[in-house]
């Protein structure tokens, strides 16, 4: 069996387009064509093929190198001819399932907070939302999942450097760092993969 192939220069070899399954069927992360062939081609996962009457088949490698690139199939070229490029591969000893922690940022704190300013409790347009320091950094508050909060920006501006108890403000909750939770609740369907929707929680991005 070949252990190598060329890889042709194509617009999409690199776009992360392949949904990568853990041992266990479960979602983990999505890479792109030429990460998954080099999977495929060491031997360290299976091509899932899914036919016309929706039955699911891994497929090693020597095997999908043979199959047959249908209309609707992105393929890509090599010395031995036009490859199919799966858009799920399933890989053969890894099984866990890694955990997500939320970067800390406006997006998380948003996320966290639910749109709503943790004062006011008014639901919060994005471009109106900022991050509040409960204990003002001018006054020793440190940038922390404890210490920020999602906040109206006028009202934060009107806080300004004040404890909110000083600015008659009360938090509607005790602000905590978010939980991790497992990746594949991360992964969503932003190419609209028809076959990743057999995986995804999030199936609609």
């Amino acid at each position: 069996m070949k252990k190598n192939i060329t890889l042709h220069k194509t617009g999409h070899i690199h776009d992360h387009s392949v949904l990568v399954l853990n041992r266990n069927w479960q979602a983990i992360s999505v890479i792109s064509p030429a990460d998954a062939f080099t999977h495929l081609i060491s031997e360290n996962a299976n091509g899932l093929d899914i036919d016309d009457e929706n039955n699911l088949n891994p497929i090693p490698w020597n095997s999908w190198m043979k199959l047959t690139v249908r209309t609707n199939d992105s393929a890509v070229g090599t010395a031995q001819g036009a490859i199919r490029i799966p858009t799920i591969i399933i890989l053969k000893s890894y099984s866990k399932v890694p955990l997500f922690r939320p970067k800390f940022g406006l997006k998380a704190l948003w996320l966290r907070d639910g749109g709503r300013c943790q004062y006011s409790g008014k639901t919060l347009n994005y471009a109106d939302a900022s991050i509040d320091h409960i204990i003002p950094q001018s006054r020793g508050g440190d940038t922390s999942w404890e210490n920020c909060i999602l906040c109206d920006r006028l009202l934060n501006s009107q806080k300004g450097d004040r404890t909110p108890q000083e600015a008659g403000l009360k938090l509607r909750s005790t602000p905590r760092e978010p939980k991790a939770i497992p990746v594949t609740l991360t992964l969503k369907n932003t190419l609209g993969i028809k076959e990743w929707e057999y995986f995804l929680m999030n199936k609609v991005a």
